[in-house]
């Protein structure tokens, strides 16, 4: 890259968006509601006359597609340049679109791939598209707060021995409670055994622009990475990106046809935009921006660690099974000595004191910083916290954790073999023993408590119960109430 795509400070698909925008063209292009002009007045109040004008169609005065380099091109690229990629792209459907987009590129039909059991359900989804068979990796475990933690490279290591036809493994870093994994030893042993890593890396779009943060997994050897910017990297809901390393593991072609042919024709310029800004903002001023949260996210702990009951989820963690760094801008309390679980914790907390957590679950609550709080909100927040911990507080109290998942055989038979194949809508309790065609995860985390192809287990039930019980929506449940289950149908004797 030489010229202007090495000029960070540039935002070439936003600038081109309003460049157009600002000529006030006449628009006889879609979308219908011609820049505001025709849309229902309440929307043009709750979203500006500015957003509905900068709503363009993709290909309109060649922002998209024109010309190389194009500005969307040109956005890719400085994209790419900011977080140590040999090539980057811009993601329309959240992180979701790139792990199908991966899967469909490294696992097609009967290509077996190493997974970690508790990643996101959009990887099980990518092996129904391409029908990939998993083999699941279980992450190391916490049992007194129920958390699951990172992969151990040791563990990657003799599963990778064990099937020397695997060419590709797919791991988690950091979780949902901002525990990195040691990425650089599973990079290492993958390499080895001729195999490429794949991180999820949705948690840590920032990761790598500020020096007290863990490194982006790109930057500790990873093959490709996923970045759902919109967490917390300042792009809007359901954009994201995909980053490929430069280790040549990959080919590179075949990712971007997969990625070509899950993108959408209608693309939204919005949250393309706002991934072109994100990355200028996270590359000119991240490190600014991240040190000023991080300096106050130092007192606002103390301050939480100084209330009765309250215990902190940190950086004391690393150095655990694991777990080899510990990202601050997520803030996960330990609850289980004020005497309630962490969703009963939240569920207080959000109802009296107006105060929103990301999730919760048995004995943890989860609060997501931004690039730039303010010193009100965090005060909302230790002020929240400190009076639902004394609303609540009864004493401790040993809050049994969801059981451990992973534990089953794994698949009976391939993802896209089950979800495909002839089924049957049986009872849920009737289900037991049989072999599920569904792809269920309590959203949030999203992390699938049954997969297609696995077998239907008692245990699986009472969690799914427990989950859904707890108020979480069931992502991907045919039947949201869970009365019934689609399993596969039984082959029976004539």
């Amino acid at each position: 890259m030489s010229g202007a795509d090495d000029d960070q400070s540039q935002a070439p698909y936003l600038d081109a968006t309003a460049a157009y925008v600002a000529r006030q063209p006449a628009r006889f292009h879609v979308p219908g509601h011609k820049g505001g002009l025709g849309a229902d007045d309440a929307l043009v109040e709750v979203l500006g006359e500015a957003a509905l004008a900068h709503d363009l169609a993709q290909g309109v005065d060649g922002i998209d597609d024109g010309p190389e380099p194009t500005p969307y091109t040109q956005a890719e690229r400085l994209a790419a340049e900011a977080y140590g990629a040999e090539k980057s792209w811009f993601l329309t459907n959240g992180a979701s679109q790139g792990n199908h987009a991966l899967c469909l590129a490294l696992a097609p039909l009967g290509r077996r791939v190493v997974a970690q059991r508790n990643s996101h359900a959009s990887i099980v989804d990518g092996l129904v598209l391409s029908g990939g068979n998993p083999i699941f990796i279980e992450p190391e475990y916490d049992s007194e707060l129920g958390m699951a933690l990172g992969v151990e490279p040791t563990k990657l290591a003799a599963l990778l021995a064990e099937n020397p036809d695997v060419r590709t493994a797919f791991i988690v870093s950091p979780t949902y409670y901002g525990l990195a994994a040691d990425v650089a030893g599973c990079a290492e042993v993958a390499h080895a055994a001729g195999v490429a890593l794949v991180v999820d890396q949705s948690w840590g779009a920032h990761l790598g622009f500020h020096p007290d943060l863990p490194p982006s997994a790109l930057a500790l050897g990873a093959d490709a990475v996923l970045t759902s910017t919109h967490k917390l990297g300042g792009s809007m809901t359901q954009s994201a990106m995909l980053h490929l390393g430069s280790g040549g593991r990959i080919d590179e072609a075949a990712v971007g046809r997969a990625v070509r042919i899950l993108r959408s024709t209608s693309q939204s310029t919005l949250l393309i935009s706002s991934l072109d800004a994100a990355r200028r903002q996270l590359a000119t001023r991240g490190e600014e921006l991240l040190g000023e949260t991080l300096e106050k996210l130092v007192v606002v702990r103390e301050r939480l660690e100084a209330i009765d009951g309250i215990e902190l989820v940190d950086e004391s963690f690393v150095g655990r099974a694991g777990v080899a760094g510990f990202d601050p801008l997520r803030i996960v309390l330990d609850v289980r000595a004020v005497g309630c679980s962490g969703l009963q914790f939240l569920e207080h907390l959000s109802t009296h004191h107006d105060v929103h957590p990301e999730m919760a679950a048995q004995a943890t609550v989860v609060f997501v910083v931004s690039l730039a709080e303010t010193d009100e909100q965090f005060e909302r927040l230790v002020a929240g916290v400190e009076a639902t911990a004394a609303e609540l507080s009864c004493g401790f109290v040993a809050v049994e954790p969801v059981p451990r998942l992973g534990v089953s055989a794994g698949c009976v038979v391939p993802p896209r073999e089950a979800f495909l194949g002839e089924a049957e809508v049986v009872a849920l309790d009737q289900a037991v023993g049989r072999i599920s065609c569904e792809s269920i995860a309590g959203y949030p985390p999203g992390i699938p408590a049954l997969l297609p192809g696995e077998r239907v287990s008692a245990e699986v039930i009472d969690n799914l119960r427990q989950t859904a019980a707890a108020g979480s929506r069931l992502h991907g449940a045919s039947d949201p109430t869970l009365s019934t289950i689609a399993v596969l149908l039984e082959e029976r004797p004539d």
